[in-house]
């Protein structure tokens, strides 16, 4: 045999003999996120900023939907010459956009406050799961939430050790 002819054959008995030494577990983040507290309320706070934001944008609506009944109204009895009526038009147009805006701008500040609410619940779980990483010598932790595992053992699951971790 020449040296070509057996990397190959050197290659996988080296390359499968360094696949078994790694160990990898697993855990499942949506049933661990569930049923952590903090998760609970960070939901519950970002709901009540979703409805003081949305009761906002209701009454921008409700003002420009009276604005527009009104012009409406006086347009009907003559009230309101051709010219008025087109400044009140742009005026009407001009509020349109700023709901517009305003709505871009709710979902914005949703996301920066989601964020800002679940980054340090993510870094505590990253932390807890590091941990126990070094602890165990595992060298992978795979999230069975994401769908992204062919094969998982239940003995490498590490969500029970996770959950006692951050004391849940």
């Amino acid at each position: 045999m020449t040296i070509k002819q057996l990397f190959p054959i050197l290659f996988l008995v080296f390359g499968f003999s360094a696949i078994q030494a790694q160990k990898v577990g697993h855990l499942n983040s949506q049933t661990l996120l569930a049923e952590m507290p903090e998760v609970k309320e960070a939901e519950s706070n970002l709901k009540a900023f979703q409805t003081q934001l949305e009761k906002k944008g209701q009454q921008m609506v409700e003002t420009l939907q009276k604005s527009y009944q009104e012009v409406s109204r006086k347009e009907q009895q003559g009230e309101i010459s051709p010219k008025q009526l087109e400044e009140e038009g742009k005026k009407l147009k001009a509020e349109e956009e700023k709901i517009q805006a305003y709505e871009a701008d709710m979902q914005a500040q949703m996301v920066t406050k989601r964020e800002e609410l679940l980054q340090p619940i993510l870094d505590r779980v990253n932390t807890a799961i590091a941990d126990i990483c070094s602890v165990k010598g595992y060298q992978y932790i795979i999230d069975l939430s994401s769908g992204v595992l062919l094969f998982a053992s239940e003995e490498h699951d590490i969500t029970a050790e996770v959950k006692t971790k951050l004391g849940l």
